[in-house]
């Protein structure tokens, strides 16, 4: 699962204006409705589906690092947006401290294996302190999907 794939530019926000988890989870969606991945009628669907996820257990997985996801038969292939807080957000983190970046991804309801691979992939991916590291220090969405197109590149 090369995580570039599944990012554009258009679908990455490098400073996020949410506070908290819920309003992030809400701004990446409305990213993706506008660019064009998410249709806006199927907006309040997907959101229920990363909130019902949500509730089960926060997917702030430590390390300033967030992975709401969900599946959905609103999908017909893996849809994923990034956001960067430089500030922070509470996300009921398993270690407690503040998410700085979020990778939000919905897959096809039926595609249980890509769902397991997806979310593998992108813990794998920014368990790398590099990475967090040049993804925090990065100006631009442009940016940013450098770091994810650079680093997949290596392997």
């Amino acid at each position: 699962m090369m995580l570039a794939n599944l990012l554009s530019a258009a679908q990455i926000i490098p400073e996020m204006k949410a506070g908290e988890r819920w309003e992030a989870i809400e701004e990446i969606v409305n990213l993706l409705v506008g660019a064009g991945r998410i249709s806006a009628k199927d907006k309040p669907s997907v959101l229920a589906a990363l909130k019902q996820r949500e509730e089960t257990m926060s997917t702030g997985i430590g390390f300033g690092i967030a992975i709401p996801h969900a599946s959905s038969d609103c999908v017909t292939e893996v849809v994923a947006g990034f956001g960067r807080s430089k500030v922070g957000l509470e996300f009921d983190s398993l270690d407690n401290q503040p998410v700085h970046f979020i990778v939000l991804f919905i897959v096809p309801r039926d595609q249980f294996q890509t769902h397991l691979r997806t979310l593998a992939a992108i813990a794998k991916f920014l368990n790398d302190r590099t990475v967090r590291e040049e993804l925090g220090s990065a100006a631009s969405a442009q940016d940013i999907l450098k770091v994810f197109t650079n680093r997949s590149a290596r392997g």
